[in-house]
């Protein structure tokens, strides 16, 4: 039987799976968390800590086809700078609840597009964020840039702020696959823009690539890749495109008939995989690569690799805030998200609240299996003696977990004296593996190809 056929066997093609980047998965947070419980999480962080931010801006000069974040698209940059003021307000609504002396172990500025903030704006909401809590020694501030909306007066405000990643998002270079799913963004673009970000002395530069977008073949995704590896980034993600035009109108502005196959989807990761190993990029969990120097490279060795909603990462800190609209924060007692429309955000933040309106709590065996599904996508393997010594679980509790896991993908997922492994062979089931371990209903729940 062929690798495939075992694949196919196991229902590596036709499932649909969560990516998780958290432990419940978004789709089962509920109204338990509220305004009143964030506020209570934020005042608890000790003194003296050091945590993490998420700042997210939901704007974009124009809305790609594929791309299914919660945006709006804007032609004028006013919608964006009362969002900026929206956003200090917030800041300031978090300083009065923040324990003296905490620092920034992260700062990043997702989106959406952060690069539409004018350089004033960029600038006076830098000073913002780090009169709440300034960064800390060997901290790391990245952000998202687009390649169409950015210049150097933007550029350069980012870069004075402390900027110190930089992350681009390629999807692919060809021409009909730009203009099929809505991103014309071209390789000279690109180039240009990185070169603009490491004049200025930004230390690292990672970019996003997609695979299984539609008339994607290998030929062509071997090319972008090679072109991509041309601007040497540190580190890059490799995602599976999720075509969920069922949960995103725009998506169905791309033709499903133009989609690969899972199988076809297996071979044009492969085919890139392949091409970033042989450029000395080290892989990283299921998706991401990065030079043997880079941070995420570093924590792998050193056992140190997390999972949070950016993908993986080398953050450590045990709070993570989001600010703005959508944001999502992860503390030691649970997830707490924003109001995901700017105008409900805002409200809120106006009338002296954060806009928190739905979360969880953590309760029973949440960071157990949590941990273990993290451990899994970040290491393919699991140890039992963590587990006992971080959780309060039993040698029996386990061996119930990891057998069930284990007859349900045999020969891919191996139980061991240490705990359990996935074999390399097996790396495509990941998040199905990682599944078995979710106690939550995933049947309520729409999530993208498992492949």
């Amino acid at each position: 039987m062929t690798l495939n056929s075992q694949l196919a066997r196991l229902g590596l093609f036709d499932a649909r799976v969560p990516r998780y980047t958290s432990y419940p998965t978004a789709p089962h947070f509920g109204a338990t968390v509220g305004h009143g419980l964030f506020s209570d999480w934020v005042s608890a962080i000790p003194v003296g800590s050091s945590i993490s931010l998420y700042l997210h801006v939901p704007f974009c000069r124009r809305l790609c086809w594929f791309c299914a974040c919660r945006t709006q698209g804007t032609r004028s940059d006013d919608p964006v700078i009362a969002y900026v003021e929206t956003l200090k307000a917030e800041l300031q609504l978090l300083k009065s609840r923040l324990a003296p002396g905490v620092k920034l172990q992260r700062l990043h500025w997702g989106g959406g597009t952060p690069t539409l903030i004018p350089a004033a704006l960029i600038a006076e909401l830098a000073g913002v964020i780090f009169d709440v809590a300034p960064m800390a020694k060997g901290g790391e501030f990245s952000v998202e840039i687009d390649p169409n909306e950015v210049d150097d007066a933007r550029l350069d405000a980012l870069a004075a702020a402390g900027m110190n990643r930089a992350s681009i998002g390629v999807q692919d270079f060809d021409d009909e696959i730009q203009k099929t799913i809505g991103r014309i963004q071209g390789y000279d673009l690109t180039r240009k823009v990185s070169e603009m970000i490491r004049a200025r002395g930004v230390s690292s530069l990672n970019c996003d690539i997609l695979y299984g977008l539609p008339h994607q073949t290998p030929q062509r995704i071997a090319d972008s890749v090679q072109k991509l590896l041309s601007l040497a980034p540190d580190r890059v993600a490799l995602y599976g495109y999720a075509h969920v035009p069922w949960m995103s109108r725009r998506q169905q502005m791309i033709p499903s008939d133009a989609m690969p196959t899972p199988e076809e989807r297996l071979a044009l990761f492969e085919t890139a995989r392949q091409l970033f190993s042989w450029d000395g990029y080290r892989e990283i969990g299921i998706d991401h690569f990065a030079r043997p120097d880079d941070g995420l490279a570093i924590a792998q060795a050193a056992g140190r690799l997390r999972r949070n909603f950016q993908g993986y990462t080398d953050d450590t800190a045990p709070v993570l805030i989001g600010i703005g609209a959508s944001s999502i924060s992860r503390f030691p007692q649970g997830y707490a998200q924003n109001a995901s429309g700017t105008a409900d955000h805002t409200k809120a933040i106006r009338a002296g609240r954060f806009s928190t309106h739905r979360g969880h709590v953590f309760a029973g065996e949440d960071l157990l299996r949590a941990r273990i599904i993290e451990a899994l996508m970040c290491d393919f393997a699991v140890s039992r003696s963590e587990l006992l010594r971080s959780f309060d679980t039993t040698p029996a509790r386990l061996d119930e977990l990891f057998s069930a896991a284990a007859q349900a993908f045999d020969p891919f997922f191996r139980l061991t004296a240490e705990g359990a492994f996935i074999t390399p062979e097996g790396r495509p089931l990941t998040r199905m593996i990682a599944r078995a371990f979710d106690a939550y209903d995933q049947t309520k729940a729409l999530h993208s190809a498992a492949v």
